[in-house]
């Protein structure tokens, strides 16, 4: 009885100690659950003993005469908007970060957004990370938990654009890069910081948008207006959304220690965070309340609504966690499985009736799925009918027949060829994506690879102007243009279909270390000199001249034997030729973008000379045209190439391994003809095919013996400097225009017929 009695007492003794832990975690009856108009649920609070820890500490501000809820535990101090238990979010308060200048381009008001998390993490599913402006670009760092790839804690850094010419060009509630640019942010995000700049100071914007603005909101509380651009100046914060959880655990781990397990209430349950570590704990189906409490997961009472059974026919009987229906007397159930109950009726009779109904609903049904299926592929080719109309296809097949035997590869396909060619335009099967669209990987059924392109917008004003591109480009043979195979008129945009390039872009053999270093200078100089000779050809070769719009590092591929192939066509502009400009919205891609033509909207065949510019002070240095990571007066490539040939540092800036002694001069001539070609005013640029001529014959004389050995310099320097007065020496380039009878084949005089001018010779 002794030991009975022993054992009694230590079981008591046990039971109180569990009963006492219980209670110091939950919060007593003085804790304060509101703070100003905020209520604070546990397991927050708002003092010592009424939060879970002290990551759920909410600090009630009274300093400003009205109290306020902030994260205590936060080190930026982040204002309390909402608490939510069953979404597991906090609702904050975030600041806007800008850049301001006044009339003489001066900086007159400049902030930074930080955010520093300790304990909760970023919205991924509820935010955006947004820009605001005409002549803003702006980055946001930090850093996130890639615990679902098993990488821990990882940075992150991305940066978005906003431009446009003039107030009338963008669009109220649209954020897709006119005023106003917008993209998502990763998983798992725990702090950030966010710098806004300009490219210009505002300077040509400034009367409507003197400021560039950059934040991370809740998307849905924000919609873009054209009076932000001036307005927004006004505005300090914007709202934003947290997810938080409960410790750093999986729940089938924390459900190990019952006594630090969060969800005390009986009818719980526990979701793991998918958004950072930790969990979070829900009210089972049937209940509601507080699950972090030990009572705190109350029944709902279904029978109290009206519409969970039917008054007339059914009786509502509630139990814990649900409700059931049952029939009144004299109603039975209709055997339907959903407790649904008719009045009594004669057996036999009804299953007579209810087979002749269900034989007339089957013979209905039959016919109706035929009339359908019949109806919905009449549809589908009316459809097609009227898209391939739309898109021009009857004026597209004219041109193609008056044009049959000068184009062999020309053709319209089919969507149904297209769509069974990229696996119904699988995700796997995309090679890349850009403002116009989306390129995919195709397999025609002869097994030719082919890229089809997706555009994402359909101008119907521009369908003729579309039309007479496809011609022309079908018609285009030259070997470093990316060929036009075909195109489909079918669909609500239609789409073209290119040859397939293997080797990827000029930009990945630059910027990736492991590439870069097989791309020596003669291959270098190679690939410079068939794109520029390939943009001379579009600009002076064709029918009627083509400016690319887009010449970039990224739009130039490289086949397995390094020949450049120019593409993507998609912001191209065609010229007629009693034209020497064009008036148009202005376009392109930043670092690559001709000065004059973004403060002009004057589009002519120099802003391709321009681009093209930037291209080879890449190819020299292996810089990225534009970039965050270099000082702010050396962020544009043109600008700090200038500017180091001005210094006379040309040599320093060149990347490493492409440089020996005997190249330095001619490293120094071609990067003389980039600083000719990024001159401010496109007047006094030279012309693409002058361009391509200098490099051709630069090609050349790098191949030729003289061209290397100091053996002959004399006579080198003689035949050059007596070339004009003796014979003509031509070097045939091929430029590959095919026609129905003959091949024509364009021919420039080497760089040997023309004088030879120093470096800086001050073009």
């Amino acid at each position: 009885m002794a030991l009975h009695g022993m054992l009694l007492q230590q079981k008591l003794l046990l039971g109180a100690l569990i009963l006492a832990a219980t209670a110091a975690s939950q919060p007593g009856w003085s804790c304060n659950n509101t703070c100003g108009n905020l209520t604070i649920p546990y397991p927050f609070g708002t003092s010592e003993g009424c939060y879970l820890d002290p990551s759920f500490l909410i600090a009630c501000n009274y300093s400003s005469g009205t109290p306020k809820p902030f994260l205590s535990s936060n080190t930026s101090n982040v204002l309390v908007l909402n608490i939510s238990l069953l979404d597991g979010e906090l609702r904050v308060s975030n600041f806007i970060a800008r850049d301001c200048y006044n009339e003489l381009g001066f900086l007159v008001n400049s902030l930074d957004a930080w955010f520093n998390l300790r304990d909760f993490t970023v919205s991924y599913t509820r935010n955006k990370f947004i820009v605001v402006g005409c002549d803003t670009f702006a980055y946001i760092e930090g850093f996130f938990y890639d615990m679902f790839h098993g990488s821990g804690v990882q940075k992150y850094k991305t940066g978005l654009d906003g431009y446009c010419g003039r107030i009338n060009s963008v669009v109220n509630g649209s954020c897709s890069g006119l005023g106003c640019s917008q993209t998502p942010i990763p998983e798992g995000l725990m702090n950030f910081s966010i710098t806004v700049n300009s490219y210009y100071n505002h300077s040509a914007v400034r009367s409507f948008n003197p400021c560039g603005f950059a934040f991370l909101v809740e998307a849905e509380a924000y919609n873009f207006s054209s009076l932000d651009l001036q307005q927004l100046q006004n505005k300090k914060t914007v709202p934003l959304v947290l997810d938080w959880a409960v410790g750093n655990q999986t729940c089938e781990n924390a459900q190990k220690n019952r006594s630090s397990y969060a969800c005390k209430a009986e009818y719980s349950y526990c979701n793991n965070s998918i958004n950072g570590p930790g969990y979070r704990c829900n009210c089972s189906k049937g209940f509601q309340g507080n699950p972090y409490l030990p009572d705190g997961c109350t029944d709902i009472d279904e029978c109290k609504n009206p519409e969970s059974c039917n008054n007339v026919t059914q009786i509502c009987n509630n139990f814990p966690g649900g409700f059931n229906c049952s029939c009144l007397k004299g109603y039975e159930d209709d055997g339907s499985g959903t407790t649904s109950c008719r009045a009594k009726v004669n057996q036999s009779r009804v299953t007579s009736i209810a087979l002749g109904i269900s034989i007339s609903l089957l013979a209905l049904v039959v016919t109706g799925s035929w009339i359908s299926w019949a109806l919905k592929r009449r549809k589908l080719l009316k459809l097609k009918e009227k898209f391939f109309k739309q898109n021009g296809g009857l004026m597209l097949q004219q041109q193609l027949s008056s044009h049959r035997g000068s184009v062999e590869t020309d053709k319209i396909f089919s969507a149904e060829e297209l769509k069974k060619a990229t696996n119904n335009y699988d995700k796997s099967r995309v090679l890349g994506q850009g403002g116009y669209g989306t390129v995919y990987k195709g397999v025609l059924p002869d097994n030719k690879v082919v890229a089809i392109k997706k555009s994402k917008i359909s101008d119907q004003s521009q369908i003729e102007q579309f039309i007479n591109e496809v011609i022309v480009l079908t018609q285009i043979n030259h070997r470093n243009v990316v060929k036009l195979l075909g195109c489909c008129l079918e669909t609500e945009v239609p789409l073209l279909v290119y040859e397939f390039i293997t080797n990827g872009t000029l930009s990945d053999h630059i910027h990736n270390k492991s590439l870069s270093s097989s791309l020596s200078w003669e291959k270098r100089l190679k690939i410079a000199a068939e794109t520029a000779g390939a943009l001379a050809y579009l600009h002076s070769s064709t029918s009627m001249p083509i400016i690319h719009r887009d010449v970039k590092t990224t739009n130039i591929l490289l086949d397995v034997n390094y020949m450049a192939k120019v593409s993507d066509f998609g912001a191209s502009k065609l010229v007629p030729l009693d034209q020497t400009q064009l008036t148009t919205l202005v376009q392109g891609t930043f670092g690559y973008l001709d000065p004059e033509y973004f403060h002009t909207s004057q589009l002519t065949e120099k802003s391709d000379v321009y681009s093209f510019g930037v291209v080879i002070a890449e190819l020299l240095t292996g810089k990225e045209a534009l970039s965050f990571n270099r000082p702010e007066s050396d962020r544009n490539l043109a600008k700090f190439f200038i500017s180091a040939i001005k210094e006379d540092r040309l040599l320093q800036i060149l990347e490493d391994h492409i440089v020996n002694e005997g190249n330095i001069e001619e490293l120094k001539e071609v990067a003389n003809l980039a600083k000719r070609c990024l001159r401010v005013r496109g007047e006094d640029r030279p012309s693409m095919k002058e361009v391509a001529m200098e490099l051709e014959g630069l090609t050349i004389m790098g191949k030729h013996p003289w061209g290397k050995a100091d053996l002959y310099m004399e006579e080198t320097e003689y035949l050059l400097n007596n070339c004009n007065n003796g014979p003509t020496h031509s070097f045939s380039i091929d430029v590959g225009i095919a026609s129905s009878s003959t091949d024509t084949t364009i021919r420039y005089d080497s760089m040997m017929n023309q004088e030879l001018k120093p470096v800086d010779d001050g073009r």
